[in-house]
């Protein structure tokens, strides 16, 4: 994707709906921060890192209030928080903020991120150059954070229906992305079907989509934790 592309109208519903509701249910500072255009860096990361990798909202929060370690507050960029885990995104640009900075401000900086860590969370930093130039690689790291903590937080059975299970099992015995194509002809399925099929699955975490950019989807990869134990 280019620089500065807008937001497609699936992704522009989805983030002005989750957007306003965590203004309406904000006060304070955090609303303020949620109320500011000027916040480029923090919708690339959006548009560019996490609406293709996840491909939805929930459980996701930005500008999230945490307790300070000098007993005040300071706000997260984005914070994913489920049952058991919580995990900070934060995106830092390579602007005054950064040259600026003298020697007490940085090793407060480390100092708040250690907190963070010690109190539990999992903590992702993201370059804005990489988001722009680079995004693949940061839904890729997500994607593989996912998976990994996926089997520790979500013990439940998925319900699946037998396509659903054949299309997981076609899933686990490939090496590659999986493609409407590749299930249409397996299961004798209308590639539309096959679609339908395959977002059900990614509805319930089962598949992440794989985009080659924030509007085509051009695969599917499995979330091996959130694999159904007939499969193991």
């Amino acid at each position: 994707m280019v620089k500065g592309q807008l937001f497609t109208a699936e992704l522009k519903r989805a983030y002005e709906d989750w957007l306003s509701k965590m203004i309406v249910t904000s006060t304070g500072e955090r609303k303020r921060r949620l109320l500011n255009a000027n916040n480029h860096a923090e919708k690339m990361f959006i548009q560019q890192v996490w609406w293709p990798a996840i491909g939805r909202f929930d459980n996701l929060h930005a500008e999230f209030e945490v307790k300070d370690f000098k007993d005040g507050s300071r706000y997260l960029d984005f914070a994913y928080i489920a049952e058991g885990y919580k995990i900070c995104f934060e995106v830092d640009g390579y602007g005054p903020h950064w040259r600026d900075i003298d020697r007490k401000q940085f090793a407060d900086h480390l100092i708040r991120q250690n907190h963070l860590v010690v109190d539990g969370w999992i903590v992702l930093r993201f370059a804005y150059d990489d988001i722009i130039e680079r995004p693949r690689l940061g839904q890729q790291l997500i994607q593989q954070l996912f998976g990994k903590i996926g089997a520790s937080v979500q013990n439940q059975a998925v319900p699946l229906s037998p396509t659903e299970m054949s299309i997981m099992r076609i899933a686990a015995s490939l090496s590659t992305n999986l493609t409407p194509k590749h299930v249409a002809e397996k299961l004798h399925l209308h590639r539309s079907t096959a679609v339908r099929h395959l977002r059900a699955l990614v509805k319930k975490q089962l598949l992440f989509a794989t985009r080659s950019d924030v509007k085509r989807v051009c695969g599917y990869t499995i979330n091996k934790a959130r694999l159904p134990h007939l499969l193991n």
